[in-house]
C-alpha cells in the first residue's frame, strides 16, 4: 500500500501539469487584467503573467513581439483611454485554453480631449506552467 501511495504521489505533478491553470470564468478574469496591464504600462503584472517563450502577432503579421519586447515597449507606455474585451469565449484541451473575443481600444487623440477606437478580433492562449497560468500567444486582427 505505502509503494501504492509513494507512485501516486510521484505522478502528481504530471497529472497537475494536464489540467487547465484556471476555469475559464476566472482566466477571462485574468485575461482582462492584461487588458488593463496593456493600457497602463502594469510591467510589474506582465513580468508574472507572460510565459517566457510568449509572443504577440499584431494584425496582417506587420509586427511581432517577444516577451522581452513587449516589457520594454511598455516601459514608456501609450496609456490608452479605455481597453475592454466582449463576446470572449473559452476553449481548454488539456492544461491549454485558448480565449477568443473582441478587444476595443480607445486611444487619446493629441488633442488630448478627443480620441479614436479601433477593434480587434484575439486569440490568446493560456497554459498550465509548473501550476501557474501563463500568456503563452496573442494574434490580434484588425476589425473594420
Amino acid at each position: 500500500m505505502k509503494k501504492l501511495l509513494l507512485s501516486l504521489a510521484a505522478l502528481l505533478p504530471v497529472l497537475a501539469s494536464a489540467v487547465p491553470c484556471l476555469p475559464v470564468a476566472a482566466l477571462v478574469e485574468r485575461d482582462s487584467r492584461y487588458e488593463e496591464a496593456l493600457r497602463v504600462g502594469d510591467v510589474a503584472f506582465l513580468k508574472t503573467l507572460l510565459a517566457d517563450d510568449y509572443v504577440w502577432v499584431h494584425s496582417l503579421g506587420s509586427q511581432i513581439e517577444s516577451r522581452a519586447s513587449l516589457l520594454a515597449r511598455l516601459e514608456k507606455p501609450v496609456v490608452y483611454k479605455s481597453r475592454t474585451t466582449s463576446d470572449v469565449h473559452g476553449h481548454t484541451q488539456g492544461d491549454t485554453t485558448v480565449l477568443r473575443g473582441v478587444s476595443t481600444t480607445e486611444q487619446w487623440n493629441a488633442d488630448g480631449v478627443t480620441w479614436r477606437a479601433n477593434r480587434y478580433q484575439f486569440m490568446r492562449t493560456y497554459v498550465n506552467v509548473d501550476g501557474q497560468c501563463k500568456l503563452l500567444a496573442v494574434q490580434t486582427m484588425n476589425l473594420k
